[in-house]
């Protein structure tokens, strides 16, 4: 997939879509899509990574296919099954028939085939944007199997042969580093990584997506996650978890902070209950360093 676009229209219809972009973000998708490489994305859970495919999708006017990696996941759940339970149906039918000749050609053909993310991505009509989500959490022989589909983009079926990429998808990767990937898979990936935002593009990207939030609470929720940042968390909150936070604040009709209400609101950002301890206990310090005055 290509798109017939300059970098800086990229830009303008990322903001378009309230995607809060800098340069760096822009480059990388912009010569992801000319130079038809797969997309890479590392970094910290929340920042945004998987947000990207979600844009891309709706700035190409595609769709978006999801392959959610996990522990344990098989090359059959990413590529392909057979729809067992028709074949089966098939089979009785034919035999209720009496025509049970040639069976087995019958029964395997792409009728009875269940395409999964990567099949349904290489073989749609109109090309996709194909997102593979925490490619760290499977295993090496999975990620090996993956590397071959992305050099050759075809995949073979025993029972149907190859079958070839009919179209070429928007590949978009995203890894939380809980293992170290091959180097041969990053060498067929443009690269990026996306740390936690800068205070500025954190209030950039609040208030894009809570416009009902005032100025002053939004500068306060940012300064706030910055300081919460700086604290030995086992889970730090990403800008998922802040844009949650802020949008129950703006249910709430909340104008600034205060304590009361940061410790009632915790469990929208902080999803460990040690991490909550730890904060409740620096709870006044950190409301300080954000600018919060105590009510007395």
């Amino acid at each position: 997939m290509s798109l017939d676009i300059s970098l800086e229209d990229l830009e303008d219809r990322l903001g378009n879509e309230t995607y809060v972009s800098e340069r760096s973000i822009s480059m990388a998708i912009f010569l992801a899509l000319q130079l038809q490489k797969p997309l890479l994305i590392e970094g910290p859970a929340g920042v945004g990574k998987t947000e990207i495919a979600k844009v891309l999708a709706k700035l190409t006017n595609t769709e978006l296919i999801r392959l959610q990696c996990y522990d344990g996941i098989e090359v059959s759940q990413a590529l392909y099954e057979w729809n067992y339970q028709h074949q089966l149906m098939y089979l009785k039918m034919q035999e209720v028939k009496g025509e049970t000749s040639d069976i087995e050609s019958q029964i395997y053909n792409e009728r009875f085939l269940l395409r999964r993310p990567i099949l349904h991505s290489i073989l749609s009509e109109k090309s996709v944007v194909l997102l593979i989500d925490e490619i760290d959490r499977a295993d090496e022989a999975f990620e090996s199997f993956l590397l071959e589909v992305l050099s050759d983009w075809q995949v073979t079926v025993p029972e149907l042969g190859t079958l070839h990429a009919t179209t070429k998808p928007m590949v978009v990767l995203t890894t939380n580093a809980t293992r170290e990937l091959s180097e041969a898979l990053r060498r067929r990936c443009m690269f990026l990584y996306i740390d936690y935002p800068s205070f500025e593009k954190e209030v950039a990207i609040v208030s894009a997506k809570t416009p009902g939030l005032g100025e002053k609470i939004v500068q306060q929720i940012c300064r706030f996650m910055e300081e919460v940042r700086t604290e030995r968390l086992r889970k730090k909150p990403g800008v998922a978890e802040t844009l949650d936070w802020a949008r129950a604040l703006a249910e709430l009709h909340a104008k600034e902070l205060d304590r009361d209400l940061v410790a009632s609101t915790l469990g929208l950002f902080l999803k460990d209950w040690k991490d909550q301890r730890g904060v409740e206990l620096s709870l006044t310090e950190l409301l300080e360093k954000t600018g919060v005055q105590s009510k007395l």
